[in-house]
């Protein structure tokens, strides 16, 4: 800008000393501007490679964008924008990684109270003066605890399975009551010895799902009713089927579900406070996921009849 000016100056003053004055001091003052205003915005660009390395250092306190025009403001209102998704984003695997400490907490101590059990009765099993009924007891919890174990495992890598979305589903149309038997197929012996009463009426229509792993969610809310109702009880299974949705309802005779417990219901590893002892508060929840990543849905109620009621929704195959 200097060197322009000198050129600029002397070039007017071969016309008139009075031109090389005015052209001296115009070109000062337009290099005067242009340094103000390089050095204002190199100023801008200072705070915001600053502001760069805060977000890079893990500080997201969040800088409002200016509402000046030009091409400064833009990429600060870019940056702002990529600042307020990485808060997020961090604040997303912070909550995850409390999950995560808390479903390890969790798994450790569902896996500790069967191994205690098993190690208890092996060392018991040891001592030769054992006589035989308490030998076949013993014998007898040890296979209870080990198939514990056995379903526990296989829930939880069924759930990480589901997480990670790598459960390849087949659907398929099936009825809505062949759908039932092959779920209540595995619980008719258990349901005999405690006396209960399975019933099931169907409309004869039929769901598009893949019939396997949703037998196996419907036959996890089984098994939870059958928990909480009383020997004697029923267990009332209905299809029906319209134009939106094939609805599938499953009520108990039990006491119903605590209200405390309503909003938690389907929450991993949560015991409500009419949990049997040995429950472990997995089924529900692998059932809502594996209906859920069908596009199904699944709530859970009080009847008004008394007892709780589980209700599965499928979206038809037109809808979905």
């Amino acid at each position: 800008m200097l060197l322009i000016t000198l050129a600029g100056t002397a070039a007017a003053y071969a016309f008139s000393p009075a031109a090389a004055a005015v052209t001296g001091v115009s070109c000062l003052l337009l290099a005067a501007v242009f340094l103000l205003s390089t050095g204002h915005r190199y100023k801008r660009l200072t705070r915001l490679s600053d502001y760069l390395k805060r977000v890079n250092g893990g500080d997201y306190a969040l800088e409002l964008p200016d509402n000046d025009e030009g091409e400064l403001s833009i990429l600060k209102s870019e940056i702002y924008k990529v600042t307020v998704s990485l808060n997020e984003q961090n604040e997303r695997l912070k909550k995850e990684k409390i999950q995560l400490a808390d479903s390890l907490s969790d798994i450790s101590h569902q896996f500790k109270t069967p191994l205690t059990s098993l190690s208890v009765m092996t060392d018991l099993l040891s001592d030769g003066k054992l006589d035989e009924g308490r030998r076949a007891e013993f014998n007898r919890q040890l296979r209870m605890q080990l198939g514990r174990l056995t379903w526990l495992t296989e829930a939880l890598l069924k759930l990480s399975k589901l997480d990670a979305d790598a459960v390849s589903f087949r659907r398929q149309s099936v009825s809505t009551r062949g759908l039932i038997d092959k779920a209540c197929a595995p619980l008719l012996i258990p349901a005999e010895l405690k006396e209960q009463t399975l019933s099931v009426q169907s409309d004869g229509g039929s769901v598009c799902c893949d019939p396997n792993w949703t037998a196996e969610a419907l036959s996890n809310i089984l098994k939870n009713c059958m928990e909480h109702t009383p020997a004697g009880g029923e267990i009332r299974i209905s299809a029906s089927t319209n134009a939106l949705f094939t609805e599938i309802r499953v009520l108990d005779s039990g006491p119903g579900l605590d209200k405390a417990d309503l909003p938690h219901i389907f929450e991993r590893f949560y015991r409500g406070k009419n949990a049997a002892k040995d429950s472990v508060g997995i089924g529900l929840a692998m059932a809502k996921a594996i209906l859920e990543a069908q596009g199904g849905g699944l709530d859970a109620r009080n009847s008004s009849e008394g007892g709780a009621e589980f209700i599965l929704r499928f979206p038809a195959p037109q809808a979905n």
